[in-house]
C-alpha cells in the first residue's frame, strides 16, 4: 500500500498564520521533506513541536537527484510532507517534479492550505481579482524581460508577478514601457511582517519610487489589459500596441490585425495610423540631418 504525499503551506512571514494542521503533520511524517532544514529548525522550535520522521533537504539545487528517492519512500508506503522556505510548494518553489513524480506512480497527494503571497496581495491590491494570471518571476536579462513582458501586454486578467527587491526599478519600468505607464499595480512587500507595505499607482509612479531601492519580499500586482472602445484609443496608443506585437515577433500585417480586432476598429484605420507614424519618424530624422548638416557647414 503506498503512502501519501503532503503539501504543507507554511507561514509568509507572522508565525502565527501557521495552519493549526501544520504542527501534527510535521510531528506525525515519516519524512519531512524541506527546503531550508535551518529554517524548518526555527519553524518547528516556534511551533513547540519534534519532528519524529526523517528531516532531509528538498531545494533547487538537488530537487532533481533527491526526487526519486523520495518517491521510492512513498510507494514503499511513507507519508512524506514537504515544506518550503514560505507559502505553497510548487508555487515559484520546489515541489512541481516530486508532485508529478508521485502522480504517475499512483501515490495520492494531498496539501496542508496554508499562507500564500500570491492570494494575499492580489486581496490587498485594490485591483480586480475575479480572473488572474500567476506569471512568477520574469526573466533578469532585460531583452527576455521585455519579451515576456509583450506576450501578456494584451492579457485583459490582473497579472501577479514574483520579483527580487534589487530588480524592482527595473521590472516596473520595463512595464510601464510595455503596458503604459498609466497601467495601475500595486507592490506589496515584506507581507504579514513587521514592515508590511502596499504601495498602489500607475507603473510609472511606482517605477519612479522603486528607483529609491525598496527591501524586502515582493509581490507586484498589475492591472489588466482595458477593453477600450474605438472612440478610447488614439492613433499613438494604436501604434504602440502594433510596436509591442512587431517586437514579440508577429508580421505587421498580423500585428495591425490584432490590435483593429482588439479595438474594434477597421485595419485601414491602424493601418494608416502606423504609416503616418513611420512617415512622421522618418521626417524627423530628416530635419535633424539637414540640421546637422547646416550646423557642420557654418
Amino acid at each position: 500500500m503506498t503512502g501519501t504525499l503532503v503539501l504543507a503551506g507554511t507561514p509568509i512571514g507572522d508565525i502565527a498564520d501557521a495552519p493549526p494542521r501544520l504542527a501534527a503533520e510535521l510531528a506525525e511524517a515519516d519524512v519531512v521533506a524541506a527546503e531550508d532544514t535551518r529554517r524548518l529548525r526555527r519553524l518547528t522550535q516556534a511551533l513547540g513541536v519534534q519532528p519524529r520522521g526523517r528531516v532531509v533537504s528538498y531545494f533547487e539545487g538537488n530537487e532533481t537527484a533527491r526526487t526519486p528517492e523520495l518517491v521510492e519512500a512513498l510507494v514503499g508506503g511513507a507519508r512524506v510532507l514537504l515544506v518550503t522556505d514560505a507559502g505553497m510548494p510548487s508555487v515559484s518553489d520546489p515541489g512541481y517534479r516530486l508532485v508529478a513524480a508521485a502522480v504517475e506512480r499512483d501515490v495520492r497527494v494531498t496539501a496542508v492550505p496554508g499562507p500564500s503571497a500570491v492570494l494575499t496581495a492580489l486581496a490587498l491590491s485594490g485591483l480586480p481579482v475575479d480572473r488572474f494570471c500567476f506569471e512568477g518571476f520574469l526573466p533578469r536579462k532585460a531583452g527576455e524581460r521585455l519579451a515576456r513582458l509583450r506576450e501578456v501586454a494584451a492579457e485583459r486578467r490582473t497579472l501577479v508577478y514574483f520579483e527580487a527587491p534589487h530588480r524592482l526599478d527595473d521590472t516596473l519600468a520595463a512595464m510601464a514601457e510595455v503596458f503604459g505607464a498609466g497601467r495601475r499595480a500595486a507592490v506589496c512587500r515584506e507581507l504579514t511582517k513587521t514592515y508590511e507595505e502596499v504601495r498602489r499607482g500607475g507603473l510609472g509612479e511606482l517605477a519612479a519610487w522603486a528607483a529609491e531601492g525598496v527591501r524586502g519580499e515582493i509581490t507586484v500586482v498589475v492591472e489588466g489589459a482595458p477593453e477600450p472602445g474605438p472612440a478610447e484609443l488614439d492613433a499613438d496608443e494604436l501604434v504602440r500596441r502594433v510596436r509591442v506585437r512587431e517586437e514579440a515577433g508577429e508580421r505587421r500585417k498580423e500585428a495591425i490585425a490584432a490590435v483593429a480586432a482588439e479595438a474594434g476598429l477597421p485595419k485601414r484605420e491602424v493601418f494608416d495610423a502606423v504609416v503616418a507614424a513611420k512617415t512622421a519618424k522618418t521626417a524627423e530624422k530628416a530635419e535633424k540631418a539637414g540640421k546637422g548638416e547646416a550646423a557642420g557647414r557654418g
